[in-house]
């Protein structure tokens, strides 16, 4: 429910805070003194459209935030898990308009999209006015209200997994039988590839592994003869290691006497010597590795070759020919044993489909019912509200060549505003006060379920009177008996039936060079004053305060 409404520096409103109870709230004031446009401030914070005009004169911005308690598993906290928003359970929705037109929006301090935003707000709040078309227009809301209505939602939830179940399996057949069809028109190409690139059998990197190697050998074949020769002065007969070996030794044998002599030289021949042993090695595996068989170097060009010539004749890079073998054995595969493969696909969708469609027309059969104690319950609450001789229609059309997620039904709600009419869309036959007592007529049988946690309506009882607007204010408060009722009313009958009495005011400012907008919650004996200057107009009278006390009292 609502908590809480604060508003800065929004068209007449300069700072205004209201805190909201449960039950029915109502929200009076003569015309002007700006109804509308708390309405508008709080359709903003909900994710309505922005607009400039908004923000009071002189300011640089206008905000608005509303702070709603809800309980867990709200669908809004759904909403803010899939965006990765933090859940607090307190939900404060805000909105900043901006005066060059701009908008942000957060919900818990944290910066959101106005879709994201928009889609929390209508989980809360739904606001209902004559010419709302929003609850109404929408097919898919009232078959969803009609679920709602007779606790259908676990069967819809089935017939949606079977729906998707039903989608995969007929998805898995078509792509075989594009498959196999594809395949079958190549059938002697796709042989013919697959057994010689079978034969050929590529892999990937092969290509580099291969080229790296011929171009080693190619390279040490030509360097091979200045190693050998290298190799032959370091480490061969030539080698200069053995002499000087035997100079070491008979240094070290006369450095006995004169080691500050023989030592330094020894130490530095010894260097070389090791230096010497050292190219030997590194030249010696240098010949090892140049080293190689001919035939081994023709094998590797002949595999290039062969390589090279398929990635032409397929159109593929060479690295690319081991995933085409891959692709042209799996068709084949699927020509040799597609048949078999189809058959049970085929009947896997087969048994996918029956499933969906009985679950579908038992749901079907369901809403059928549900349908027909729907207008029962709503046709009952029509004659208070001066609509005896309207008739309402919940209208299931069932096409089963038109099957869907939610199954086969196309539900809409219809209207005969006269006997010997011809029943219609609601939003089409009914006018606008008709329009509006049909909404809550629907509102009150639908009471808790498939609704908002919060209900605004916004002046539904505009062009009536007497007992039709006492029927309405009756109705109003059986709704907020479940769930959170705000109405813009100018009914005193209406009124008179609220928990909760706002009256909003204009007041001048700065000797009356501006004007502000004021909420005020009215005790008992300001109530009385309000709902009597509603029945007697700008001059209240005696005779007016005691209907009031009559209307409060019969309320109570």
């Amino acid at each position: 429910m609502l908590a809480r409404l604060s508003i800065r520096d929004i068209v007449l409103i300069e700072r205004l805070d209201i805190e909201f109870a449960t039950g029915l709230a109502v929200l009076t004031g003569e015309t002007g003194a700006g109804k509308s446009i708390l309405l508008d401030a709080f359709a903003l914070a909900l994710g309505g459209r922005g607009d400039a005009g908004l923000v009071r004169h002189g300011a640089e911005q206008g905000q608005v935030t509303a702070v709603f308690d809800i309980p867990k598993n709200h669908p809004a906290t759904k909403i803010l898990a899939e965006n990765g928003l933090d859940d607090t359970g307190e939900m404060i929705l805000r909105r900043v308009q901006l005066s060059d037109g701009r908008t942000r929006a957060f919900i818990n301090d944290q910066s959101i999209s106005v879709q994201t935003l928009k889609a929390v707000g209508a989980a809360l709040v739904e606001i209902h006015g004559q010419h709302d078309e929003r609850a109404l227009v929408d097919a898919a809301t009232h078959r969803r209200l009609l679920d709602a209505f007779s606790g259908l939602e676990k069967d819809v939830a089935s017939v949606e997994v079977l729906w998707d179940a039903r989608r995969t399996a007929n998805t898995e057949l078509e792509e075989h039988r594009a498959g196999m069809e594809r395949a079958a028109r190549e059938a002697d190409y796709l042989r013919h590839a697959s057994d010689e690139l079978k034969q050929l059998s590529p892999k990937d990197g092969e290509e580099t592994s291969l080229a790296h190697r011929r171009t080693t050998m190619m390279q040490g074949e030509k360097i091979a003869s200045d190693l050998r020769e290298a190799q032959e002065v370091v480490g061969g007969h030539n080698s200069p290691v053995a002499a000087l070996s035997a100079a070491v030794r008979r240094l070290e044998r006369r450095g006995v006497n004169s080691p500050a002599l023989v030592e330094p030289a020894v130490k530095a021949i010894d260097i070389a010597i090791n230096a010497l042993e050292e190219a030997d090695q590194h030249l010696l595996a240098a010949l090892a590795a140049t080293d190689f068989d001919p035939a081994e170097l023709e094998r590797i060009e002949e595999r290039l070759f062969a390589l090279r010539a398929a990635s032409r004749k397929y159109s593929t890079p060479v690295d690319g020919l081991a995933a085409l073998a891959a692709k042209y054995a799996a068709d084949v595969v699927l020509i040799d044993a597609g048949a078999s493969r189809l058959k049970k696909l085929e009947q896997a969708a087969i048994e996918a489909d029956a499933r969906y469609a009985a679950a579908a027309k038992k749901l079907s059969a369901a809403r059928q019912k549900s349908a027909e104690k729907l207008n029962k319950a709503v046709n009952a609450e029509l004659a208070p509200l001066k609509l005896e001789r309207a008739k309402f229609i919940t209208q299931v059309t069932t096409d089963e060549a038109t099957p869907g997620p939610q199954g086969f039904d196309r539900v809409e709600f219809w209207v005969q505003t006269n006997p010997g009419t011809k029943p219609g869309p609601m939003m089409k036959v009914a006018s606008g006060g008709e329009l509006s007592r049909f909404l809550l007529a629907l509102k009150v049988v639908l009471s808790d379920r498939g609704s908002a946690p919060t209900l605004v309506f916004d002046e539904i009882d505009t062009g009536v009177g007497g007992a039709v607007a006492d029927a309405i204010g009756a109705r109003l408060a059986r709704l907020a008996g479940k769930v959170q009722v705000m109405a813009v009313t100018h009914a005193p009958q209406v009124a008179a039936r609220a928990d909760q009495h706002l009256l909003i005011s204009k007041d001048a400012l700065d000797k009356g060079k501006r004007v502000a907008t004021r909420v005020n919650a009215l005790a008992a004996d300001h109530r009385r004053e309000e709902i009597a200057r509603m029945l007697a107009g700008a001059e209240i009278t005696a005779e007016a305060r005691a209907a009031a006390d009559r209307l409060l009292k019969a309320a109570s």
